[in-house]
């Protein structure tokens, strides 16, 4: 059975020994990049283990496009790539050796196993490196072989556990942009959970925030930034009423926004000059104009409860 949802999550709980760790959480991923948020404790990574069939629901069910991960657990894992957050390498083993066998566990015949594994290697950035022994690699080297076998068998999602733990930032940048490739050219969906909130902001178009084991948040930030296209934050030096008042009497209205900014819908073509003309003819300084968009930080604190 098949599903447009990558995860479809309906009421899912999940305890460990008398520790309830989920509860109740209910969620629908149809986007092609998910972030996975929240304090150590949320209950991620028992989310995740719970989707590859590692762990069973006590009650309410999840969906991996469309099969149930208590039903169908092998089903579910042929759909999925994992890189866990863990070194978890086979030393004594090749970088292609490695990420044939792999693939080979994933149930690739061993020459496709091998054609592939030479093909991803090489997509990472360690064509060269696939004949030295994995042990060898240095960290950045290791997150990316890591990535290459979640890769191997051709999964539709891909499940990347704090991928890039560690890395320096050029080889952070690196990392994303390798994600953000994927999600060009393939059709598989990602599933980020990371603590760095720039990562999942930088390629993810839907977020989850758990917190305690329930939904925190759930946003669908693509579709917010493209409501938000026509807004913007303003901050502003002055005589503001006056300012506010001439603009309101030319149709152009400002609301009040938190940590004393102003916020304004777009209404045409005229709107920017008109604010700038006017700010000039009442002593106004314009100290900030730009698109509105709720970062992630700010979504992620209320979330949290400290929004400030």
């Amino acid at each position: 059975m098949e599903s447009d949802a990558a995860v479809l999550l309906d009421g899912l709980s999940v305890r460990l020994g008398r520790r309830p760790v989920l509860d109740g959480v209910t969620a629908r991923f149809g986007g092609r990049a998910i972030g996975l948020l929240g304090p150590n404790g949320a209950g991620k990574t028992t989310l995740i283990n719970t989707l590859l069939g590692f762990v069973r629901p006590t009650s309410g069910s999840a969906r991996v496009f469309g099969h149930d991960v208590r039903r169908r657990p092998s089903a579910v894992r042929a759909l999925c790539g994992y890189m866990p957050e863990t070194d978890a390498i086979v030393p004594g083993l090749t970088g292609v050796r490695f990420v044939c066998l792999m693939g080979e566990l994933a149930g690739l015949p061993a020459r496709d196993a091998l054609v592939r594994a030479h093909d991803v290697l090489h997509f990472v950035g360690l064509g060269e490196a696939r004949y030295r022994n994995v042990e060898t690699y240095s960290t950045g080297m290791r997150q990316l072989v890591k990535l290459a076998q979640a890769l191997v068998a051709g999964p539709r999602l891909l499940i990347l556990d704090e991928p890039t733990a560690g890395l320096d930032p050029r080889h952070r940048a690196e990392f994303l942009r390798l994600v953000r490739e994927l999600l060009e050219v393939d059709h598989v969906t990602v599933l980020i959970s990371s603590h760095l909130l720039r990562d999942v902001e930088e390629v993810c178009d839907q977020v989850l925030i758990l917190r305690d084991g329930r939904v925190a948040a759930f946003r669908d930030v693509a579709a917010e930034r493209r409501a938000a296209a026509g807004s913007y934050d303003l901050e502003l030096r002055g005589p503001e009423d006056e300012f506010v008042r001439r603009l309101a009497a030319a149709g152009v209205s400002l609301e009040r926004a938190p940590r004393g900014r102003w916020r304004l819908e777009e209404g045409g073509p005229h709107t920017i000059p008109l604010l700038l003309e006017t700010a000039v003819a009442c002593g106004v300084q314009v100290r900030r104009l730009e698109r509105r968009r709720d970062s992630l930080e700010e979504i992620f604190l209320q979330a949290m409860g400290e929004a400030p």
